[in-house]
């Protein structure tokens, strides 16, 4: 998400994987102030095993696309 006041939205995607049971981090990551660490962490999510990515940004919502174009997922 890109900023903590995305949590009361992305919180209800929490739960339906807790729901299921699916395993997953959340992070707060800005395509507009952290870049380089977004960058990072979408280059790397294959390699560590991640399998999908949930973006979700408020206002200016430049951190899905932004993720999208950096990594093979």
């Amino acid at each position: 998400m890109g900023s903590k006041s995305d949590w009361a939205t992305m919180q209800k995607t929490a739960e339906v994987l807790d729901r299921f049971g699916v395993a997953y981090e959340k992070k707060v990551v800005s395509a507009h102030r952290t870049p380089d660490l977004m960058f990072r962490d979408a280059e790397e999510a294959r390699s560590r095993g991640i399998k999908v990515i949930i973006a979700g940004a408020g206002c200016a919502a430049h951190l899905p696309g932004m993720v999208a174009a950096k990594t093979t997922l």
